[in-house]
């Protein structure tokens, strides 16, 4: 039996940073081409109801389960305390679901949602700023880890305090083994790292895993003209594994050597009106599969 399941993000058909992108295209719409394309699990988005007892039999209707949900973490400015209470009605959801891993992404600080922002202009912690912010997510992750056997998989991010390998390489060591990662290829690429390294170092680590590809010429000429992480989005930086310049067969190797277990979660922001979804979505489907029986995952 194979110890990976397929999943896709619904940002293929709309994004929850820009809702005008697949602004209408029907929930509906998005789950029955999720299934059409092969795939059996979905992430959260912003059109998903956040009611357990309407959505999971939602899902369960287009043969699809909860892989995850992003939550967005304002651990810069809450206590540890305040921010387990803030995410209980997130947790609840997660746990009804049968979620094993939390997507948390650090959002109080973060340039990535602001289109008139440039990447460039992020927040970069000092060691200290690190220290702290390391003691706080531990607790949390504690919590969740404890009371609800639910993984707190951090979520490196272009445009936030945790962008590059090095960012990565503080995260992981000023918390405690409860933090784990949600490695993105996509960010991480973008970010000037390369997934191998990280699940080399830290794949006993890795919560939750995205795969998103990246087009290097897009990504180059972004960084070049001091653009947003929105306009880059625009401009096609991401796309299906595949179909872009991260080597997975590379990726694949290392997660092989980390006898990795899991979601294989398809997620690439891009605008549905230039890269159709379901065509996308099938597109990612056969690759991502190809990929993970190549390498009997």
């Amino acid at each position: 039996m194979s110890k990976v399941q397929y999943g896709i993000s619904p940002l293929t058909w709309t994004n929850d940073d820009m809702p005008e992108l697949g602004g209408d295209i029907p929930l509906e719409t998005c789950l029955s081409e999720m299934a059409e394309a092969g795939f059996t699990g979905t992430e959260l988005g912003t059109k998903y109801p956040r009611d357990p007892e309407v959505l999971v039999p939602l899902l369960k209707s287009h043969g699809l389960v909860l892989a995850s949900g992003w939550f967005s973490g304002n651990l810069m400015t809450n206590t540890a305390d305040q921010e387990i209470a803030a995410m209980q009605t997130h947790i609840t959801l997660l746990k009804a679901a049968g979620c094993k891993a939390m997507v948390y992404g650090e959002v109080s600080n973060s340039v990535h949602g602001d289109i008139a922002i440039p990447v460039s202009k992020r927040v970069i912690l000092n060691a200290e700023q690190w220290a702290e912010y390391g003691r706080k997510i531990t607790i949390v992750a504690d919590h969740l880890l404890n009371e609800y056997g639910i993984k707190l998989s951090f979520h490196h991010h272009v445009g936030t305090i945790c962008e590059t390998e090095a960012d990565i390489d503080t995260l992981m060591e000023v918390t405690g083994p409860s933090v784990f990662l949600t490695l993105d290829t996509g960010h991480i690429t973008y970010g000037g790292g390369n997934p191998v390294n990280i699940i080399n170092r830290w794949g006993d680590r890795i919560g939750h895993m995205h795969f998103k590809d990246l087009r290097l010429e897009v990504m180059e000429a972004s960084r070049a003209a001091d653009k947003s992480f929105l306009n880059a989005v625009l401009d096609g930086v991401f796309t299906v594994p595949g179909t872009g310049d991260v080597n997975y067969d590379d990726v694949f190797t290392a997660l092989k050597a980390r006898d990795y277990e899991g979601w294989l979660l398809v997620e690439a922001e891009q605008d549905p009106a230039k890269a159709n979804p379901l065509q996308f979505a099938k597109t990612a489907y056969k690759n991502i599969s190809g990929y993970a029986e190549k390498f009997a995952l």
